[in-house]
């Protein structure tokens, strides 16, 4: 397509990480990219063959925070026979940066791929996550934390396509939107003919709290086939007034108890991230997210 074109044509930097057959990675394969051009435009491709096991964790971020500068990310993870990814990502790139994120993972038969996303940047992000589940009894579960503050927009668009027989597709999101932020979520589960006995599950929620804050959540379902399970949740809501009576009624004040409660929002998601490394500084950037909004 169009963006594919462009990434190649004006190609910057990109990596490739190859896992041979039977080949199980024990340590998590680490990939830190930090955002210091002015235009970056990168292709990270993930080739798992058949029957390999491996956890990828990469990370996002920006050099110096002052310098204005444009990012457009491609990644690709092809996921063979049997084979099993975990991919977690943070992305915490700053006020100054423009970026496309696009992240796209196609499965073979029995294939599995578990996304585990914090989209924590500051600046104006749209993030695409495509996946196909191409073979029979592959599964994929995305997985996804964000929170916008200041001025910013961040959109985030999950599509996940249900091709082979027995394949379980599911969208995890949660987003709190603080101050005069955008933050948009559009979950698209899709089931295409002869899918049989497939599933696609889907939650959006986004916590507000600021007036002047915008939240979208888009659930969307398009299914082809009879003998399927298909499902969506969606909800954007204000912080409980229960909730912050109760907590300020033990001592804290406003602030103190907001955070609690976004706290306990996220941690719904947090808590189905099964890497303890990227659950803690996944923990730490909200904490720090928080903190700013205290200010």
């Amino acid at each position: 397509d169009f963006y594919q074109a462009y990434t190649s044509s004006f190609l910057t930097d990109g990596l490739f990480v190859y896992i041979p057959e039977n080949v199980h990675v024990e340590l998590p394969v680490e990939l830190n990219f930090t955002q210091n051009k002015s235009v970056t435009n990168r292709q990270v491709l993930i080739y798992a063959s058949a029957n390999s096991s491996v956890k990828i964790i990469d990370q996002y971020e920006s050099a110096d925070a002052h310098y204005v500068n444009t990012l457009n990310n491609h990644i690709q993870i092809v996921a063979k026979e049997g084979s099993n990814v975990h991919y977690s990502s943070l992305d915490q790139l700053s006020e100054q940066t423009t970026g496309f994120i696009r992240r796209n993972a196609r499965l073979r038969k029995d294939a599995t791929v578990n996304w585990a996303l914090g989209s924590m940047s500051n600046g104006n992000i749209i993030e695409d996550i495509e996946v196909f589940l191409e073979g029979s009894g592959s599964t994929s579960d995305v997985k996804t934390v964000a929170i916008s503050n200041h001025q910013q927009t961040q959109v985030i668009n999950v599509h996940v396509m249900n091709i082979g027989h027995n394949t379980i597709g599911n969208i995890f999101q949660h987003g709190v939107v603080l101050d005069q932020s955008t933050l948009t979520f559009n979950g698209i589960g899709r089931i295409i003919k002869n899918a049989k006995n497939s599933d696609a599950q889907q939650e959006s929620r986004i916590l507000m709290l600021s007036d002047d804050a915008r939240a979208d959540a888009n659930p969307i379902l398009l299914i082809d086939e009879y003998q399927v399970t298909a499902g969506h949740a969606a909800s954007i809501s204000r912080v409980d007034q229960t909730q912050l009576y109760y907590l300020m009624s033990r001592g804290l004040d406003e602030k103190q108890a907001e955070k609690l409660v976004i706290r306990g929002f996220l941690g719904s998601v947090l808590t189905e991230i099964s890497n303890t490394e990227v659950r803690q500084e996944l923990s730490e950037t909200i904490e720090r997210k928080l903190a700013q909004y205290g200010n």
